[in-house]
């Protein structure tokens, strides 16, 4: 693995950081306190070839592979997290769709998300009963002269107000992980409903939804991959999701120590700046090495996944790894701000609390070390 990023991989990152702090940065703090969805930011990373990274190039996707797209989500990160994660699940959804999908499924939809004809695609597994545990989904999808009519409830599903395509999994089977199936759902479909948005506590520019399937008839057609192979499909993709996410956390810790760094330079107690407190310097030293190593997991994963080389236990590492470190540091540089980090006006109190879903979804810690350890002793 090259630790230096290659001249396709320093391009995308230069990009991104370029339109995050000329575009995203300025406005992140508005669009947190109002809930904004970012439509038009969106629509810009899709013109810069961000919603389709790993999606080939003649589906109108970047075809810049794993590590530049992890290099781009820890930019875009470093600016919005909400902004992120919404790039996050699109890119998800276009790389499943371009990976399992019919020929006529990736030329209709992988196009649309790449440019942003589609405001967001949506990853639809998740239900009331059924987060860490998919085997227990309840959500059904039945075969009948019409087509496959779905019926059930979703939870936490990202862009579920706005996505163009979702992707759906439901039972289509027996019971346990072997019965499920996944489907492509438009947008606007009758009987899709999305829901009321959740009140989040961080990643509040980011819409959140339950969705409702209330006899929601989709075509023969748009069952994804093969009937019985959903589970399969859903932890391929989030082995590569866990690498967005790892990216994502170590975005916004690093935008967290930044500003922690910047205000120990400026800010005087008993007669020079506190960064020249040693207890201070080792706080800070200890975030930036602690940092920097969960950069190098994070990268590690997704040099596996470009290199077309097993990475699920690494994605999983990286994916702890990450997530917990960036809540220590982004904790941590709340601490050092004092009385100033609990208030919205320096910035660092969004970090936190964007921070904290990043050990929770796309798989909790505690799925990521049961991962990890079946890896180890299989």
């Amino acid at each position: 693995m090259d630790i230096e990023p290659n001249e396709t991989q320093a391009l995308v990152a230069r990009t991104a950081r370029d339109f995050a702090e000329r575009v995203i940065a300025p406005v992140a703090s508005e669009l947190d306190r109002t809930e904004r969805y970012p439509r038009e930011i969106l629509q810009g990373l899709a013109d810069l070839g961000l919603m389709g990274v790993n999606v080939p190039a003649s589906l109108g996707g970047a075809e810049a592979g794993p590590v530049s797209y992890a290099l781009a989500m820890m930019e875009i990160a470093r600016a919005c997290a909400s902004t992120a994660v919404l790039m996050a699940v699109t890119n998800m959804v276009g790389e499943v769709i371009a990976r399992f999908g019919s020929e006529a499924q990736r030329a209709t939809y992988n196009p649309r998300l790449c440019s942003g004809e589609y405001p967001a695609g949506s990853f639809a597994l998740s239900e009331p009963e059924a987060g860490s545990d998919p085997g227990s989904m309840r959500t059904t999808a039945e075969r009948t002269s019409k087509g496959w009519v779905i019926r059930g409830q979703k939870q936490w599903i990202t862009s579920g107000s706005y996505a163009g395509v979702y992707v759906v999994w439901a039972r289509t089977g027996g019971p346990g992980t072997r019965g499920l199936s996944a489907f492509l759902v438009e947008g606007g479909t009758p009987g899709l409903i999305p829901g009321k948005p959740e009140d989040k506590l961080g990643l509040r520019a980011s819409n959140t939804v339950p969705l409702t399937f209330d006899d929601c008839v989709v075509p023969e057609d748009a069952l994804l991959g093969n009937e019985g192979e959903g589970f399969r499909i859903a932890m391929m993709a989030l082995d590569g999701g866990r690498i967005g996410i790892a990216s994502q956390a170590i975005g916004i810790a690093t935008a967290a120590l930044d500003r922690a760094t910047e205000y120990a330079k400026q800010r005087k107690q008993f007669g020079k700046p506190i960064g020249e407190f040693q207890a201070l310097q080792w706080t800070l030293a200890d975030c930036r090495t602690e940092l920097d190593a969960a950069r190098l997991l994070a990268l590690r994963a997704a040099w596996l996944k470009e290199s077309k080389k097993p990475f699920s236990a690494e994605a999983a590492m990286a994916k702890l790894y990450a997530s917990e470190t960036a809540n220590r540091v982004c904790q941590k540089a709340l601490q050092l701000h004092g009385g100033y980090g609990y208030v919205r006006e320096y910035g660092v109190e969004r970090h936190l609390r964007d921070v904290r879903v990043t050990t929770i979804y796309e798989g909790t810690s505690e799925v990521q070390r049961l991962v990890i350890a079946r890896n180890a002793t299989r």
